[in-house]
Parts: structure tokens; C-alpha cells; sequence
């Protein structure tokens, strides 16, 4: 990856091509869980989502594992997507990007109040 791919987010693009590509291979439950994790696991992003391309691909993974073994989503993954993609990121009380930014507000003005008080 050179570093006009990294600012640009070209190799993103390509990426998410690729996962576009490949779950369109899937069944369509496993499509529908598919879309399901992306929407959960993006709480769990950084800024650019960088962060999450390696657990996307195993998921990704994991759901065509499922389809060629011919298993259903159920099975795999069980009734609690969200809680399932909480794992992935790291557990139940895995740090979103509202704590992360809430963390870092709560910083700031802690800051400017220190400044202001004294």
C-alpha cells in the first residue's frame, strides 16, 4: 500500500469492493447477517474504519464458511448479532466511537474549566 492509497482511501474502496463482491456469493440470509454486522461493528470503528477490515474479512469469512457447509446463520451465529459483533470487537464493554468522543469532550472541558477556574 503506498501512501496515496492510505490518504485517499483508495485502498478502502477496493476493499470494500472486494467484500462487496464476495457476499454477493452468499445466500440470502447470510447476505441479510452480512449486513447486519457491518451496522454493528461500525460502532466499534476508528475515524477512517481501518480498524475494522480485519474483522470484517473474518466475518466475511466466517459466513462463507457457513453457506459452503451448508449451516444456516442461526446456527453460527445464534439469535444475538449485536452481541456477537460486540465480541468481535473486543468484548461487551468494548469502547464505541460515542465513549471515545464523549471520553475526549469530557477531556476538553475539563481543560478549559481548569484554565477558567485558576
Amino acid at each position: 500500500m503506498n501512501l496515496w492509497d492510505t490518504v485517499t482511501g483508495n485502498d478502502l474502496t477496493r476493499e470494500w469492493k472486494t467484500f462487496a463482491a464476495r457476499a454477493g456469493k452468499l445466500p440470502a440470509d447470510c447476505q441479510a447477517a452480512w449486513e447486519q454486522i457491518q451496522g454493528h461493528l461500525f460502532l466499534y470503528g476508528d475515524f477512517t474504519g481501518r480498524n475494522l477490515m480485519p474483522i470484517l474479512d473474518g466475518a466475511l469469512g466466517l459466513l462463507e464458511e457457513t453457506a459452503a457447509d451448508g449451516r444456516t446463520v442461526h446456527e453460527v451465529l445464534g439469535d444475538d448479532i449485536p452481541g456477537f459483533c460486540a465480541a468481535l470487537a473486543g468484548g461487551e464493554g468494548a469502547r464505541t466511537f460515542r465513549d471515545r468522543w464523549r471520553a475526549q469532550l469530557n477531556r476538553n472541558v475539563a481543560r478549559k474549566l481548569g484554565r477558567l477556574g485558576g
